[in-house]
Formats: structure tokens, sequence, C-alpha cells
């Protein structure tokens, strides 16, 4: 049986993209939910939890960036002409972030103060042009003979700027969920009743996405709207429903493990809806996988080496997870 190697590297790069929404989501989200910790013993329990692992969530970016530069480069020349400036200021964010992270910890009790506010900044910043890329991306980049054919401030537009918003929401929730997974006592109690609010704004954010991506583009309408697809695609809206249930019963009930797999099921369920929206665009209504696919030999000769790196990525991500696994204390660390 014929393999569509094109189909492959479209679910690889699926794969490496949601791994990092995943990942590094919820270490963004624990920056942008230091205003609402004031101690600092408790900021430094926070970032103690994602201290060892934080570095290695953005290999899935990487990947993904890498991946779909090999595998389909008129995709990837497409969507970064239209997302340069985006782009940009999330790289921006990420590099202060990250500097913050360091310099926090050397930091004296004068200037400590400084780098917290920069970490909640570039996570913030970071957080949100994610979310007006995905925007803009979804929204459609205007494509002429296979090339950039809009402006420099085309990602300025209402959609995009709500999917910014949307994506903050969403990794408040999973920083929110995970630091109830990671830590005990007081601290734990106040992200409880972080993620309540933050669950109820993300079901809002997905809903309105929902409504206002079919209204915007008929043939994402016809997607989902349409006979037969509305029969095997009706469980989608069911299952964020379910998960959306389970996370505020979880918080309720057990604020342990489950909160955070909820919510990371809210998040997959808006991804796997989006993924169903676009189908088989890689630029959505313009360019199609296979018409941005490189050469066969091309993608063969990556495969080959990405099946190799892929696994090591994976073993040693779970690896370091697993280490690191259990609560973390003020004082005794991992436990």
């Amino acid at each position: 049986m014929d393999i569509d190697i094109t189909t492959v590297w479209a679910a690889i790069i699926f794969f490496a993209v949601f791994m990092y929404v995943v990942l590094d989501g919820f270490d963004l989200g624990i920056g942008m939910l230091y205003p609402f910790v004031k101690g600092r013993r408790e900021r430094d329990i926070m970032m103690n939890t994602v201290a060892p692992i934080w570095d290695g969530n953005e290999t899935w970016l990487v990947l993904g960036g890498e991946g779909l530069l090999a595998a389909f480069p008129v995709a990837y020349s497409v969507i970064l002409s239209g997302l340069y400036l985006p782009l940009i200021f999330m790289l921006i964010g990420l590099i202060f972030r990250g500097v913050a992270f360091e310099f926090r910890f050397k930091a004296d009790d004068r200037e400590r103060p400084v780098w917290d506010i920069a970490f909640t900044a570039g996570s913030t910043v970071a957080a949100f042009f994610q979310g007006v890329s995905l925007g803009t991306f979804l929204s459609g980049i205007p494509v002429h003979g296979q090339a950039y054919a809009g402006g420099p401030l085309d990602w300025l537009a209402p959609f995009p700027l709500a999917a910014g918003a949307g994506v903050v929401i969403a990794y408040t929730l999973l920083g929110a969920t995970w630091l109830v997974m990671k830590t005990e006592g007081d601290l734990q109690a106040r992200m409880v009743k972080l993620a309540r609010p933050f669950a109820l704004l993300l079901l809002a954010a997905i809903a309105a996405v929902s409504v206002w991506t079919p209204l915007a583009q008929s043939q994402v309408a016809a997607r989902w709207f349409g006979w037969p697809n509305i029969l095997f695609l009706a469980p989608v809206p069911l299952l964020v429903g379910g998960a959306f249930v389970w996370l505020l019963w979880s918080l309720k009930r057990d604020p342990h493990r489950k909160p955070f797999v909820a919510a990371l099921a809210l998040v997959l369920l808006g991804y796997t809806g989006m993924a169903i929206s676009i189908w088989p665009y890689i630029v959505p209504q313009a360019i199609t996988i296979w018409d941005a696919a490189a050469p066969p030999a091309t993608q063969r000769f990556a495969l080959v080496g990405t099946l190799i790196v892929l696994p090591l990525i994976l073993a040693y991500t779970m690896w370091s997870y697993y280490v690191f696994r259990g609560k973390v204390a003020d004082s005794e660390g991992y436990h």
C-alpha cells in the first residue's frame, strides 16, 4: 500500500505544533499568572515547577518550523511573509521571558520585582502574538501565484486580535491547572479559584471562534454543516462540552491531575476543530498541502532524519517530566 508522504509530513507538523502549544503553553501561563500572586515565596514555587523543563519545551516549535521549511517550502515562504511582524514580536517576548527567567534567580530583593514584571510581560507578549499569528492564518493569507500578496499590517484586524486574546486565556488556564497539579496548600487553592473563570472564558472564546469562522468563510460552514459531515463532526462540540464539565467537576472534587488533563482535552479539541476547518489547505483556502509540498525525494530524505530525531525528543521529554514529577514544596523541591 502506497503511503502519501505529504500527509505524513502534515501530521508530523500538526503534532509538533500541538506539543509546543501544550508544553510551552502552561509555562507561558505561569508568567501571566504572576500578577495574581504577590508573595515572593509563592512566585518562587510557581517558577520552580517549570525551571527544570521549560528550555526543552520550545524544541517542538523549532521542529514544527523546520519541518514546514523542509516539507512545504511554498507554505513556509507565504506564511512567514504574512506573519513577519507578529512572529518577530512573539520571538522578542520569548527572548525577554527567557532572560527574565534566568536573571530573576540571581537578582536581589530590589531588582527581583523588575524581572517579575519582565517575566509577565514577555509571557503575555509571546502568547498574544502566537494567537494573532494563528488568527491571521485562519482568516486567510492573501496569495497570488504562490507568493504573499498582502501588506505588513494585515494582521491588525478584529479576528486575529481576538484570537490573540483567546490564546492568552487558554495558556493561562493551562498554567493554572498545571499549578493545581504541581503545588499544594494556599497556592493550590488560589489556582483552583483562578482556573474556574478562565475555563469559562476559554469556553466562550471557543464558542466565539466556532460561530465567527463559519460566518466569515463559507467553505468552513460547508465543511461543518454540510451533509453528511455534520453527522460525523457533531461529536466534536459535544466533547468540548463534556471536557468543560469534567474540568469544573475535577476542580471541585479532585483538584490534582484531572483538571490539567481536562484543560489539555479542551485545547486539543479546539486545535482539532481548527485542523478540520482548514483541511487539506496548509494556507487556508489558497494552497493545499500537495500544492505546497517539496519534491518527494526531499520529503523522503528529511523524513528519515525526522523519524530518528522525533522518538529521541519524545523520549527525553517524557524522561524529564518523569524525573521531575510530583508536588513542588518551598524548601523540599520535588517530592
